[in-house]
């Protein structure tokens, strides 16, 4: 018998209130998208993206027409060019997306969204020095947030699992935004170097001036090389 003896007691803890069903039975998560009209360029992008049929272009701009089809996954924030799209959390009235305000908690900055696959191309949360992760790096190193944050914008992603096309994304990244400094927070396994080849190559043709760093953690969570 598994767990013999042991009287376990599982508790749930609710965060936040539980958001309507849709009429089709899909789950809202709660977010609600806000287009810039005069950041809009009409290309199309986030209607592609949208594989829920909420947008559309009218009068040469994006926009909302269905609601109710808007799941708040956030396809279409990556791929505008501009900017121009953003989710406004109606409960915490926290702006999140393509213009992203930072949250500061004490000396730290913080923002949303981290993935590569979700961060736009420009955003006034990437400056002066722009950190790159490894996945596995925050959940093995334990001060992660204090010690090598430092209150510095963070971009994550694996090189393994996510789609390789991804990291094309970051000369663009680096291209658009006021970045002087990238610094690279890897895990030591081979795999893990590939992050660093791509970020190397990314500085390399977006046509700037931009300092490189690495930091490398060990598989029990020590830093091994910096």
């Amino acid at each position: 018998m598994l767990f013999s003896g042991t009287m376990m007691t599982l508790q749930m803890v609710r965060t936040e209130p539980v958001k309507p069903l849709q009429t089709d039975g899909r789950l809202m998560l709660g977010k609600e998208i806000v287009i810039d009209s005069e950041k809009c360029d009409g290309c199309g992008l986030c209607v592609t993206a949208c594989h829920e049929g909420a947008l559309a272009i009218v009068n040469g701009k994006a926009a909302l027409l269905r609601r109710d089809f808007c799941d708040g996954l956030g396809d279409c924030l990556p791929v505008c060019p501009q900017g121009a799209i953003r989710f406004i959390d109606p409960s915490e009235g926290i702006m999140a997306a393509g213009r992203i305000e930072c949250i500061s908690t004490g000396d730290s900055g913080y923002h949303w969204p981290i993935q590569l696959a979700l961060v736009p191309q420009r955003s006034d949360f990437f400056r002066e020095t722009l950190v790159f992760a490894a996945d596995c790096t925050a959940f093995v190193f334990d001060d992660f947030k204090r010690v090598l944050l430092d209150g510095n914008p963070v971009v994550i992603g694996c090189p393994k699992l996510d789609d390789r096309t991804r990291f094309e994304k970051i000369a663009t990244i680096l291209r658009n935004n006021p970045v002087d400094e990238v610094v690279v927070i890897r895990m030591e396994v081979p795999c893990c170097r590939v992050l660093t080849n791509m970020v190397l190559a990314a500085i390399s043709d977006c046509g700037r001036d931009i300092r490189f760093k690495e930091v490398v953690i060990s598989r029990s969570g020590t830093v091994i090389g910096q």
